[in-house]
């Protein structure tokens, strides 16, 4: 060959690589297409990669649809690394330690009929497998039948396709706990209802569904546990199903219309009338598609590699996923919920599903600015499990639920009123914030405050009273008391009630030692501890241990630098974290729990990003005068514990907290402090972000110079002028404008590291 023509022909692959590494950019893919559901489901009980399931949904849908993989009842419904698949099912979970409810599922087979789930499940692979967003569809290997199924909020359509075979069927599980099939052949129906729950439900709890055929039963039984009832059309029980069969074409479609309802059967009916129609399978996955693309356009990104891209709106899919719409629109066209806490019908919004402890952090910030008419839905929610419950919900799913500490609700309500959010009963809301503080509900006392008593009268509460996770609810409290007293202050509430929880944000001090310059436990004599190893996870803290939870000071980041004994002192606390190596000790659990093992394989000393606890920490460097730590750390994250794979998490995912925290710092800023108006600058991923206000205003993100070695902020200018903060107010976002970063491979140590940079602190 003649040199000239291999130069040709060499130059042309380095233009097609190119062209290659560029096509997400440059193609007209839809940015819903990058969103990977899988990512995070390659996750077990000992490691946690996010703990997630492929949720087919539309966002914040009151009906979830997921492949499950795994048994009836399991939280781990689907495992990336399972073969086999036993169905479709309805899900309406929102953690695996949370578990299900209200589940029934799907399932098409031929041949020899089998129902049963152990025996019914088919070989599969992620090969014949597409999870979008909007759609999902998978190939049932031992059947010939491929499945999919495309979701409207609370509706979904499956689509069989079927070999040629005289013995098909299609199989509807009601699930255990108790259930009703009843199929009318007559209207190619199958009606029914689910009442499995994992708690959290009233005595009438009841999940009615409805299920409608394209094709004549040419076959009808049911099941109820272990034995099948040929030519049966109705079965009650502990564990029932219904079976319909017919004979088959080879590439025949089957098309199921499935909705349902926590109201009635008759809503059931209208929700599917109403939100299916007449509309064929492929309208409604593009109805569904479109409304995912309509919201990922509110967040524009460019630049950054495919990976990057990918990782972003997958994690922005995981943001708009909860708190679920746990409400329904009557024939009256009025909105009305099924209340999870007094087995009523009731007017009005409900949301639920959610962990407040994880959440409050960067999640609902998140709809604060981008969403707040949703916002004011869901605190009309709040106030709606107020008075059917008589408390706040802080873990919710549906009802309350016994599960984690804190009381984040603060947090929600005052960050929404703050930043200028109305239409919703803000008196109510702040009455039962107020009740919060004064105790706990006894039926589950993760509700209100658990230990109010000894936190009111001592000011912390103590390690040795039988109030487990003492100082973490110590810190957590006084940060909601933080909350209460902006709220309060906005409200024009009395002066004493003012003065009282500016005294309660300041309790963090009661907790902390100034021998090892650490969060510690301290007994009710006002002595801490002893020994005290601040490696300990849990019994003081929840879910990490003193090097964790040490700065959970969102509200005083000044205060807790002062009490260290200056920046300098701060800042190699800060250091030491990451630069020592991920010891632990996990007596208090009896053995490793996953999130420990999780920061022990992340090569980050003892940072413990998989949980939430430590998610703000990197961005305190804001406050102590050497942002370019943070702007390293940040990027070091973002880079080595994220992907868009199904291992994408470094830890659980949690209702869309840690997909949050890198939404929010891909983009450039992270709310440190929910209650304050504003967010602190870390280092931007990606070369453009162009975010579409709710009130239609655009404002536009750029980052100069922007590489994987050029992570430090060089300098920074808002709206054309030179900007010196650490930091950007919530106004400056919805008022519109431009916001550059110029990014460079070395450290601007002069920039960021004067006083009047600092982000807010209460002591200030």
């Amino acid at each position: 060959m003649k040199k000239s023509n291999l130069i040709i022909l060499l130059f042309v692959a380095v233009l097609s690589a190119c062209a290659g590494e560029q096509s997400i950019q440059e193609s007209s893919m839809s940015n819903v297409d990058l969103a990977n559901p899988l990512m995070g489901t390659d996750s077990d009980h000992s490691l946690s990669n996010g703990n997630t399931y492929p949720a087919i949904a539309l966002p914040w849908g009151m009906n979830f649809w997921t492949p499950q993989t795994g048994k009836m009842g399991d939280g781990w419904c689907y495992a990336y690394d399972a073969k086999k698949i036993r169905g479709i099912k309805q899900t309406h979970q929102p953690s695996p330690w949370i578990n299900d409810y209200a589940a029934f599922s799907l399932m098409a087979v031929t041949g020899d009929l089998k129902y049963k789930e152990e025996e019914r499940g088919s070989w599969f692979s992620h090969k014949a497998e597409e999870a979008k967003p909007y759609v999902y569809s998978v190939y049932l290997a031992d059947y010939d039948v491929t499945a999919e199924v495309t979701p409207t909020e609370r509706a979904a359509m499956f689509r069989f396709t079927f070999p040629e075979n005289d013995n098909s069927y299609i199989l509807l599980d009601g699930f255990f706990k108790g259930s009703e099939v009843t199929i009318l052949p007559e209207e190619r129906k199958i009606i029914g209802y689910c009442r499995n729950n994992s708690g959290g439900v009233p005595d009438n709890f009841h999940n009615y569904f409805v299920a409608e055929f394209d094709k004549d039963f040419e076959l009808t039984h049911t099941w109820n546990g272990d034995k099948l009832n040929e030519g049966s059309k109705r079965e009650t029980g502990e564990h029932v199903g219904a079976i319909i069969g017919f004979k088959t074409k080879k590439g025949e479609t089957v098309h199921v219309k499935v909705a349902s309802s926590f109201v009635s059967p008759k809503q059931a009916q209208l929700n599917l009338s109403r939100e299916i129609g007449s509309k064929d399978f492929n309208q409604l996955k593009e109805d569904a598609k479109t409304t995912w693309e309509t919201e990922f356009a509110r967040i524009k990104v460019e630049g950054g590699t495919d990976d990057q891209l990918k990782t972003f709106y997958s994690c922005l899919y995981r943001v708009l996923l909860f708190p679920r719409k746990f409400y329904e629109i009557n024939d009256k066209n009025e909105v009305i919920h099924y209340s999870p806490y007094n087995g009523k019908v009731l007017p009005g919004y409900m949301f639920t599903d959610n962990g407040f402890w994880d959440t409050f952090r960067a999640v609902f910030p998140f709809f604060t600015l981008m969403y707040p008419d949703l916002n004011a839905q869901i605190m009309e929610g709040l106030a709606n499990t107020y008075k059917e419950s008589g408390w706040l919900p802080e873990w919710a799913s549906p009802g309350h639920r016994g599960c984690m500490i804190g009381s984040n609700s603060a947090s929600l309500i005052a960050d929404s009123y703050l930043k200028g959010i109305r239409g919703y009963d803000i008196e109510t809301l702040y009455e039962a914030i107020l009740k919060n503080t004064q105790g706990y509900n006894e039926e589950v006392n993760s509700v209100g405050r658990f230990g109010a008593a000894y936190y009111n009268e001592l000011g912390y509460v103590p390690y040795n009273v039988g109030v487990n996770e003492n100082t973490a609810r110590t810190l957590e409290y006084a940060y909601a008391d933080f909350c209460i007293w902006k709220l309060a202050q906005e409200l024009g509430r009395p002066q004493a009630e003012i003065d009282l929880f500016a005294k309660r944000a300041q309790n963090f001090k009661n907790v902390f030692d100034k021998e090892s310059g650490l969060m510690r436990g301290k007994n009710e004599d006002g002595n801490f501890q002893s020994p005290f190893n601040p490696l300990k996870w849990g019994d003081a803290f929840t879910e990490g241990n003193s090097l964790h939870y040490t700065w959970s000071v969102f509200q005083d980041i000044d205060g807790l630098i002062n009490l260290m004994g200056g920046k300098e002192k701060f800042i190699s606390t800060l250091d030491g974290v990451f630069e020592m190596a991920p010891e632990f000790d996990a007596s208090y659990y009896g053995f490793t729990i996953h999130e420990i093992r999780e920061m022990q394989i992340a090569n980050m000393g003892n940072y413990a990003h998989g949980n939430q606890p430590i998610q703000h920490m990197i961005y305190l460097y804001n406050f102590a005068g050497q942002p370019w730590k943070a702007q390293s750390r940040v990027r070091e994250v973002m880079d080595k514990l994220y992907t868009p794979q199904a291992d994408g998490y470094c830890g659980d995912e949690d209702n869309g907290q840690t997909s949050a925290w890198y939404v929010f710092s891909s983009m450039g800023f992270y709310p440190v402090c929910p209650g304050t108006d504003e967010y602190v600058f870390g280092s931007p991923l990606f070369d453009k972000v162009t975010l579409t206000m709710q009130n239609g205003k655009t404002f536009t993100i750029t980052s100069s110079g922007n590489t994987s070695e050029n992570v430090y902020v060089n300098d920074i200018k808002l709206n054309g002028k030179t900007y010196g903060e650490n930091y950007i107010k919530h106004n400056e976002f919805l008022n519109g404008g431009n916001l550059e970063f110029k990014m460079s491979a070395e450290p601007n140590k002069e920039r960021g590291t004067s006083e009047e940079s600092f982000p807010y602190s209460m002591s200030k």
